[in-house]
């Protein structure tokens, strides 16, 4: 199943989630403000949307940039499984 279309449903067809759902829902160890300072600092990459300029703007991740977020996490893990699974084992 397509990660966009269980995010579709998750979040009732939204196209920006706010940003508290999203650290609610997949970075629970972080706080709205630090998954900012995160993205920011290019930590984590995942572009942050602002409904309008100012800095008091409402902010959240559009369900596309999540779905493709999500969606490179993954491959990136099951890159690692693989060269972890197929590394020959020393006796």
């Amino acid at each position: 199943m397509k990660t966009l279309f269980v995010l579709m449903a998750q979040y009732d067809a939204q196209v920006v989630i706010p940003l508290h759902k999203v650290c609610t829902d997949y970075f629970t160890h972080l706080t709205t403000n630090m998954f900012e300072r995160k993205v920011m600092a290019g930590l984590i990459k995942i572009p942050i949307t602002r409904m309008e300029a100012s800095q008091k703007s409402a902010k959240g991740i559009h369900i596309s940039d999540l779905s493709e977020y999500l969606d490179s996490q993954r491959a990136a893990a099951m890159k690692e499984s693989q060269q972890l699974n197929s590394a020959p084992r020393r006796r």
